[in-house]
């Protein structure tokens, strides 16, 4: 990397050299069986640079190739984006723990067993349901250089745990799963397992719902597949930069209840989307977006930022095969003080949602949302009592977010970049063939 550098600040102005490797073993079950194992590893090398003002890049995972490297990335930059940024000077990161030696020592006998043992417990509920499980250890190591001395390393270690389970019962397909990740071994089940169960009791009978608005209470597995796709680009700050998000202008205003607060935050110990400093080398920090409904902030990275006459957040993506791009680390929705249970017990008529399938497919720039209910289940007079078939509900991520009636006290990690509570929302369209 530092003969590379050398080679790049001769025939430019600034010049960063990205270093990334990833290396993987998943492990996969498919209705039940042990489907593949294997171990993957790859590795690349990315040069950015600055030259007349413009931006050239090249990677490659031809590591000795130093020279082609430096040739294209210099070539690139007569096309390249006028750059509006500086690269960062040395800097002081954070205390960020994010390896853990032990997910090297893991096995895969005992990544084997794990998922055996997972697939097991869930089909001593239910003996006929069809598991698909996944079990993964990974390591990542990073390393960043560039011209004005600034320098970062880290590395990060990731243990998943994942089941998705199908039981048809003649025409009735239903569909159920929970996941579990860390930078830390994981070595019981039962969490993810007992996640599983609660939902295939819960969705023991069937109930219909009718076509028309009524209140819906998300799961923090349902405000991962409904809510969250639509606020990551709203505070991108790209897409505000390029007037396409809806908070734009909204920056010191009132837009959500007044009780939601929400924060990206990269340094939370042993977190799998945490780290000391972002792939630019800026240091890692948490970024409020809503405080009391108040939107405070966007996410940038460092041209982002410079473009719009803002601070890089440190919120700078990338693999090594591709220039930055802001992005969220961890999504923390802040915790209210409704249990669960008493928000349930609060509707007369409503929905709880568990997953939502298709709400991407919206007007995301717009906020809008709509999908299948995948799994959810009718409320009457305060009680769930059924699951849901046929099920449609559309809304607007705004309108839910301003409207709230409750938030949970109690938030869960969901997918490894989102701690969130149960949203409980005044009402959405529902419709339904039932």
């Amino acid at each position: 990397m530092e003969d590379i550098l050398g080679q790049a600040r001769k025939a430019a102005e600034e010049a960063e050299v990205f270093w990334a490797c990833h290396e993987e073993t998943p492990v996969g079950f498919e209705s039940n069986r042990l489907k593949h194992l294997q171990t993957r590893e790859v590795r690349g090398m990315a040069l950015r640079l600055i030259k007349g003002g413009r931006i050239g890049f090249s990677a490659t995972t031809k590591l000795a190739d130093s020279q082609a490297l430096v040739g294209r990335a210099v070539e690139t930059s007569q096309f390249g984006a006028e750059a509006k940024f500086e690269l960062p000077a040395p800097q002081s990161y954070p205390q960020v723990e994010t390896f853990d030696p032990g997910i090297e020592a893991a096995t895969i006998e005992q990544m084997v067993e794990l998922g055996e043992s997972l697939i097991a417990r869930v089909r001593r509920h239910t003996p006929e349901i069809l598991c698909d499980a996944g079990v993964l250890k990974a390591t990542s190591s990073v390393r960043i250089l560039n011209s004005r001395g600034g320098q970062a390393s880290y590395r990060r270690s990731l243990f998943g745990l994942s089941i998705e389970g199908t039981l048809i019962r003649d025409t009735d397909m239903l569909f159920v799963g929970d996941s579990q990740s860390s930078c830390h071994p994981i070595t019981d089940f039962e969490t993810v397992a007992q996640t599983v169960i609660r939902q295939l009791e819960m969705a023991k009978s069937l109930a219909s719902v009718p076509t028309k608005p009524l209140p819906v209470l998300f799961t923090p597995h349902g405000v991962a597949s409904a809510l969250i796709s639509p606020l990551a680009l709203a505070f991108n700050g790209k897409m505000v930069l390029e007037g396409a998000s809806p908070l734009k202008d909204k920056l010191g205003e009132v837009v959500f209840d007044k009780r939601l607060s929400l924060a990206d935050d990269a340094t939370i110990a042993y977190r799998p989307t945490s780290h000391p400093c972002d792939d630019e080398g800026m240091p890692a920090q948490r970024t409020a977006l809503v405080e009391g409904g108040v939107v405070t902030g966007f996410l940038y990275d460092l041209q982002t930022a410079g473009l719009a006459g803002a601070r890089s957040t440190g919120n700078g993506s990338r693999s090594w095969a591709g220039l930055p791009a802001p992005s969220l680390s961890a999504l923390i929705i802040g915790e209210g003080e409704a249990d669960f249970e008493d928000m349930v017990r609060d509707m007369k008529e409503g929905l709880v949602i568990e997953h939502l399938m298709g709400a991407t497919q919206g007007n995301l720039l717009a906020g809008e949302f709509s999908g299948n209910v995948l799994l959810g289940y009718k409320v009457e007079a305060g009680e769930i009592v059924g699951r849901v078939k046929d099920t449609m509900v559309s809304g607007n991520v705004y309108q839910v977010l301003r409207d709230l009636v409750a938030i949970g006290r109690e938030a869960r990690w969901v997918g490894g970049f989102l701690r969130t509570p149960a949203l409980y929302c005044s009402g959405l369209s529902v419709a339904s063939k039932g």
